[in-house]
């Protein structure tokens, strides 16, 4: 099981590092600890946690090694700043800067040169959701979104349904187990060589300590990516007790 914070912009340095701090100083095992933080805290918070067992994520990194990109962030940068681990494609980079999924498999193809792994986002908007287009959807951005050659062991996907992402909605079970299913079943499509079946898919949007330990429980669901709820070290905890002890039952 795997649980990723994505804490987008937020929040003070000082409050990430207290918050790193005390993530930190408590065990999950054998649950993997994942923290996608804004790039400039990537440096201090790496130095601060040391040898942890937490990784660091970038939450965007730019298609090109290197050149004229003022503002943009290399998959290089990244790593050389403490990352392990890169977010892609998630909605708000696809709507808030036209990031199509071409572009995203060209970032993809960057990171993984670089040495990181790779975490895509898909999902659908409510209004495609209500088209009955929301499986079509996330199966283009899959196809799209993955490059041909991209190795298994350098792969996670998140499904977060645009519409649930931050609006305290979820997804019911049904849907997500029946989504995950989806995505599992066009992973080999998307991939060189039969264990792409084995590439972990993460449910995001609105994951919180009261529903995380009924979304873990589903099949094909292999942890959470987690918004709101990651800013909060109790909270945050409590999603990754629940992925533990389902871990536990497996």
């Amino acid at each position: 099981m795997i649980v990723a914070a994505n804490w987008k912009m937020n929040p003070s340095f000082d409050t990430a590092g207290r918050l790193a701090t005390v993530l930190d100083a408590c065990s999950f095992n054998p649950v993997r600890r994942i923290l996608f933080i804004p790039h400039p805290y990537l440096m201090p918070i790496s130095e601060r946690l040391g040898q942890s067992e937490i990784q660091l994520g970038g939450q965007d990194c730019h298609q090109d090694a290197a050149g004229a990109h003022t503002g943009d962030v290399s998959a290089a940068m990244l790593r050389d700043c403490g990352a392990s681990i890169v977010l892609l494609g998630h909605s708000e980079r696809r709507a808030n800067h036209g990031e199509a999924s071409s572009l995203i498999a060209a970032k993809a193809r960057q990171a993984v040169a670089h040495g990181l792994d790779v975490l895509i986002c898909l999902g659908e908007t409510l209004g495609e959701r209500h088209a009955g287009q929301a499986e079509q959807v996330v199966i283009d951005q899959l196809r799209m979104s993955v490059p041909d050659d991209m190795p298994q062991d350098k792969l996670m996907i998140a499904y977060e349904p645009v519409w649930a992402i931050g609006t305290g909605k979820v997804a019911s079970l049904d849907d997500i187990a029946a989504m995950h299913d989806t995505i599992t079943s066009e992973l080999p499509k998307s991939q060189v060589g039969a264990a792409a079946a084995r590439t972990p898919v993460l449910y995001g949007g609105s994951v919180n300590a009261e529903n995380a330990a009924a979304i873990f429980a589903l099949g094909n669901v292999h942890g959470g990516l987690v918004g709101g709820a990651s800013l909060d070290a109790e909270a945050f905890g409590s999603i990754c007790d629940s992925a533990r002890a389902q871990m536990s039952k497996s």
